[in-house]
């Protein structure tokens, strides 16, 4: 006789479980702003050395080697990614690697847009990684670390040789700050401040090792293109960009805040403590999945779970017989029912991945929240697994 079980008594002191935007850090409130500069310019004296912070900040906190350029761009992590497909391929030939929805997309942008004539594609279905040893790195390779619609991440960069003739384009969204990446072994790397550091959308961070700049300059793509992925003046990199003279207008408002989130994080220890902090909070929610027969980890290998974007299936065996769309809608009840209750807010699996939930575990999520959420997962399934079993009968 399946029963309703009592509903917990406490909630998330924060409920936002969301995948990006991510929540605010611990004890953030709008007083950390007071020192944006608003209505002045991003050229003013203050206004650049706002901007050089921020990138100086990046630098110190990810670790990023003092050869690599850093700039900040428009448009979030997608304008990052496009800037480098659209300003760095057609050299040479490009191998494709997608796993979830998102690098999916940049392989349809440069199958379909840029329609490049020399392109091996790499898939694997939402869960698993492709066979990344098939990879030809004479060629130019584009990537996505970790995957945020599937849970799924590179373990290490060991399968990328640190003597290659191609580029590699790195989309590290959902991983710097929680994941440790080897630069050396990368040339192009994008993330927006939205994601593990909480930060506010609409800017991205476009991050170049000496090779890719080395491309720019003595590589000019036959399509033409915008002016806000324009890296390079009459053949040289524009290196303003990577001081913070950036292509387009900047919120002064989202920089102060990037900050306030670089600051807290340097405070906590650097990398290495925003590191163990996410592994901590990956640490409460798989202990939950794997003690909870109802529920598991889409990412099959241990070894490739996201630590950041946990993506999970529901997998209860009285569930099975229903159809794609019954599950779907169960799936969403849940969701909908934490929602409600306040207990946690956009956890619903991304809109092209299999169904499911979908729960940040990033730096600014409390280990505490995710314990007490384990709790409310468990009651939010067992009343729509009720409701469920009584419309059926």
């Amino acid at each position: 006789m399946i029963t309703d079980m009592k509903k917990p008594g406490i909630r998330p002191v924060n409920p936002a479980f969301s995948s990006g935007p991510c929540a605010k850090r611990p004890g953030w409130t709008l007083e950390v702003l007071k020192d944006a500069p608003l209505g002045r310019s991003h050229r003013s004296a203050i206004g650049k050395s706002k901007l050089a912070e921020a990138i100086a900040l990046t630098r110190e906190v990810l670790e990023i080697p003092v050869d690599y350029y850093i700039g900040i761009v428009p448009a979030s992590d997608t304008g990052a990614v496009e800037i480098a497909l659209w300003s760095l391929l057609g050299e040479r030939g490009v191998d494709m690697v997608a796993w979830e929805s998102f690098g999916a997309g940049w392989v349809s942008d440069v199958v379909k847009q840029l329609r490049l004539a020399d392109v091996r594609v790499f898939i694997a279905p939402y869960g698993e990684l492709p066979d990344l040893s098939q990879l030809d790195f004479d060629r130019d390779v584009v990537f996505t670390w970790n995957g945020t619609t599937s849970g799924v991440r590179v373990p290490d960069a060991e399968f990328i040789p640190e003597a290659r003739n191609g580029l590699v384009i790195c989309d590290a969204t959902s991983a710097v700050f929680a994941q440790k990446l080897d630069y050396t072994r990368l040339d192009a790397i994008t993330y927006s401040w939205q994601k593990v550091l909480g930060g506010e959308g609409a800017h991205g961070i476009l991050i170049l090792s000496p090779r890719a700049v080395a491309r720019l300059e003595t590589y000019k793509p036959v399509w033409p293109l915008p002016k806000i992925f324009r890296l390079t003046n009459d053949g040289r990199l524009n290196e303003g960009i990577f001081r913070g003279e950036t292509i387009n207008t900047p919120s002064m408002l989202c920089v102060e805040d990037y900050l306030d989130a670089l600051k807290w994080a340097k405070s906590l220890g650097g990398l290495p403590a925003l590191i163990a902090r996410v592994d901590r909070n990956f640490a409460v929610l798989d202990d939950f999945v794997r003690k909870t027969p109802w529920i598991e980890n889409l990412a099959k290998s241990p070894e490739t779970r996201s630590n950041t974007s946990v993506c999970l299936s529901i997998t209860d065996p009285d569930l099975q017989g229903l159809d794609t769309e019954a599950q779907v809608t169960f799936a969403k009840a849940i969701v909908r029912r934490l929602e409600k209750e306040g207990a946690a807010y956009d956890i619903d699996a991304y809109r092209d991945a299999p169904s499911g939930l979908r729960i940040w575990t990033g730096a600014t999520v409390e280990a505490a929240d995710l314990k007490v959420l384990t709790e409310w997962l468990d009651w939010a399934f067992s009343v729509e697994k009720v409701a469920l079993k009584k419309a059926i009968l």
